[in-house]
């Protein structure tokens, strides 16, 4: 593949995954007001839409991770855009709370075959192990999907209402995004045969690949489960820390401009350096956000801290289990770690409510705290294992 045909393949991806999370993980943060307010359904089935959603696709993202190794990812992702207008078609004609949450399972099931994790093994098969710089430059496009699609939701809900706000996006997906990835992204390579051998290698080092792989799972989950609880409750810990309102929202924004300008960082590295630094280097910041926080220290720069990790975590995630697992069966590692990442992400809003309610603003934010501990752990654990198996890890 031409650099211009990879640029192409990565621009084409980027815009898919703009649209797949402003149509899907970003929509209500616009659209829970209105459609409460016109329904008259609480808030909590409202906003208990996205967490179904995750559920679901959480559920599905083992089955997203076979299907990609084993046909690619233009067939999967075209079949994620299709599910996702789907859904959307249905939300907006939703007039009942059953209907409303059947919309959301459709689009759990599109969210799993179209956000970062297909996207990511999509990459993997298209590039093999020359996909890391693909897909930083993916999360580049990626971050910017609330910058993109929350005006353009605000302007079409503030015209025309939010039933017809989710027919356009379903609109755009069926008619613009779906054929995009069916007929311009290219299939990638065959899942290659296993041997006899290689199963019986495999089996050699299968310890090693279960510490690995919990290694990462368990970050993901932690860091999953901190980023929802955090996403949902940073105004109310902010203004309990004695931050008026506009402050808190304020300092909230800078979040969104740390995760882009640490990608960018990163991909001005060149992968000059394995992604294992990247996972320490994502973590580190994360605790350290936290624990600025915990410590009383400037807000702004403890939420730039967090917002620069988070954004390296989002790059670690994908090419972490690229360089340790290889690109082979690297569709379907990706599926086994999506599966209990979004879980979490999914329960993790409700729990964050319950330590809200039960430890009040300044012990949830001691919790979390500690939870963010737990990343740092694992990275280090999956360092000194690389280290000691003398995989090709530079560690200087």
């Amino acid at each position: 593949m031409t650099p211009k045909e990879r640029m192409f393949t990565i621009s084409l991806l980027g815009l898919v995954e703009i649209f797949a999370w402003g149509s899907t993980f970003y929509l209500l943060a616009v659209l829970a007001g209105p459609i409460a307010e016109d329904t008259g359904w609480s808030p909590i089935h409202v906003t208990g839409g996205i967490s179904l959603g995750l559920l679901v696709s959480g559920i599905c993202a083992r089955k997203v991770g076979r299907l990609i190794q084993a046909t690619g990812g233009r067939k999967v992702l075209a079949s994620g855009m299709l599910l996702i207008a789907c859904g959307l078609a249905l939300l907006g004609f939703s007039n009942s709370i059953p209907v409303y949450l059947a919309a959301w399972c459709i689009l759990g099931m599109g969210m799993s075959a179209s956000l970062y994790d297909a996207a990511f093994s999509a990459l993997g098969r298209i590039f093999g192990a020359g996909a890391r710089s693909a897909i930083t430059a993916l999360t580049l496009w990626g971050g910017f999907a609330s910058t993109v699609c929350w005006p353009i939701s605000a302007y079409l809900v503030e015209s025309y209402g939010w039933r017809s706000t989710c027919l356009a996006y379903a609109l755009l997906h069926l008619l613009v995004m779906a054929p995009l990835c069916w007929f311009k992204l290219p299939k990638g390579d065959a899942s290659p045969r296993r041997s006899a051998e290689t199963d019986a290698a495999e089996t050699a080092v299968a310890a090693a690949f279960r510490v690995r792989f919990w290694c990462i799972a368990s970050a993901g989950i932690m860091l999953a489960m901190v980023a929802s609880v955090w996403s949902v409750h940073l105004i109310t810990i902010l203004t309990a820390q004695g931050y008026a309102l506009a402050a808190a929202v304020g300092l909230g924004t800078l979040i969104g401009p740390a995760q882009v300008g640490a990608r960018v960082l990163e991909m001005l590295g060149r992968e000059r350096h394995h992604p294992i630094w990247t996972m320490i280097s994502s973590t580190a910041l994360v605790f350290l956000g936290f624990l600025g926080l915990q410590l009383g220290l400037p807000a702004a720069a403890a939420l730039l801290a967090y917002g620069a990790g988070n954004g390296l975590w989002s790059i670690a995630r994908g090419a972490l289990p690229l360089a340790v697992f290889g690109p082979r069966d690297y569709p379907v590692i990706m599926g086994r770690l999506a599966t209990p990442t979004l879980i979490a992400a999914a329960a993790a809003p409700l729990l964050g409510s319950v330590l809200i309610d039960r430890f009040g603003a300044d012990g949830t934010l001691f919790l979390l705290t500690l939870a963010s501990v737990l990343p740092c752990l694992s990275a280090l654990l999956l360092w000194s294992d690389l280290a000691r198996r003398r995989d090709p890890v530079p560690l200087e």
